[in-house]
């Protein structure tokens, strides 16, 4: 039955996902004590099967702190995606989970921040402000990762929204601030193009 529950998460199928859970009240307990990669959470958060993350999360909320075996929470596999419904679900059950890590050392901010997500890193930093201010295990924070991605849009909200002066103006382990990392990009970019020509 286990493996069935991991084909309707594929599909997304809340018909299917019901009926099972009818037949089996323990199936959801069952995964998360299994030996599986993912639990169907994941896969559905993943796929954007907004309606089924809905109803394993009425279900079982604790869902939400599962990790992969590479530490990714489902919120953590909905940054890289940007479905923007899931994310919102996902923080109303337990918005702690912006803090969990991956096997990185990237919390779901870290992600956001690198995929450009605009809309749901605001979301993220209004609800979890200070996990906006994890730094990951090779001294970088979000702000060195906004400039690293060209993210320069995502480092304007940020520094906008957080408005800290000793946050913005902090350094990485090599002692650069994100001026001089944004100072380097550009000059980087100018000798791409100047080689283009």
């Amino acid at each position: 039955m286990e493996s069935e529950l991991y084909e309707v998460a594929v599909e997304g199928n809340v018909h299917s996902l019901l009926t099972l859970l009818s037949k089996g009240r323990l199936l959801l307990d069952r995964t998360m004590v299994g030996n599986q990669t993912e639990s169907p959470l994941h896969i559905a958060a993943m796929l954007g099967h907004s309606g089924f993350v809905e109803e394993v999360l009425a279900r079982k909320v604790e869902m939400a702190k599962e990790q992969n075996s590479q530490g990714l929470t489902p919120l953590h596999l909905v940054m890289a995606k940007g479905y923007f419904h899931i994310v919102k679900n996902l923080l109303r059950v337990d918005p702690e989970v912006c803090f969990f890590r991956d096997k990185y050392g990237r919390n779901p901010l870290h992600v956001a921040a690198m995929k450009g997500h605009i809309d749901i890193l605001e979301l993220l930093v209004r609800v979890r402000p200070n996990a906006a201010r994890d730094i990951l295990e090779n001294g970088q924070m979000i702000m060195q990762i906004c400039v690293k991605n060209n993210k320069l849009e995502v480092l304007k909200l940020l520094v906008d929204i957080l408005d800290d002066e000793q946050f913005i103006n902090s350094k990485d382990e090599d002692g650069n601030t994100i001026l001089h990392l944004a100072t380097a990009a550009d000059r980087q970019t100018k000798v791409c193009s100047y080689n283009d020509t």
